[in-house]
């Protein structure tokens, strides 16, 4: 079983109904065929450097175990062409 680690920035002109259901969307993408799934919301943070003209975003990390890496990289391609994640990296743990 492999470990990934997962953080991924949610742009800051969201409502929160709107904020939720991208978070809830996107988790449930990892957690297809994975087992422990953690989440952690870390809350707005200032960002180091604008992006797309955002100065903040609302940050959240996912710790997963999975046996294939096919549900992360669903997330990757999901997450690149969505609007409300403004940033995402995906990291596999080592054993």
């Amino acid at each position: 079983m492999r470990k990934y680690e997962v953080m991924f920035a949610v742009q800051p002109r969201i409502d929160e109904e709107a904020k939720k259901a991208v978070v809830d969307r996107f988790v449930n993408i990892l957690s297809e065929g994975a087992e422990a799934v953690e989440v952690k919301d870390l809350g707005k943070k200032r960002l180091a450097y604008e992006i797309e003209d955002f100065s903040d975003a609302y940050y959240y990390v996912v710790e997963l175990t999975s046996a294939t890496d096919a549900s992360t990289k669903e997330f990757d391609r999901l997450a690149k062409i969505s609007d409300d994640i403004i940033r995402h990296m995906v990291v596999r743990l080592e054993k």
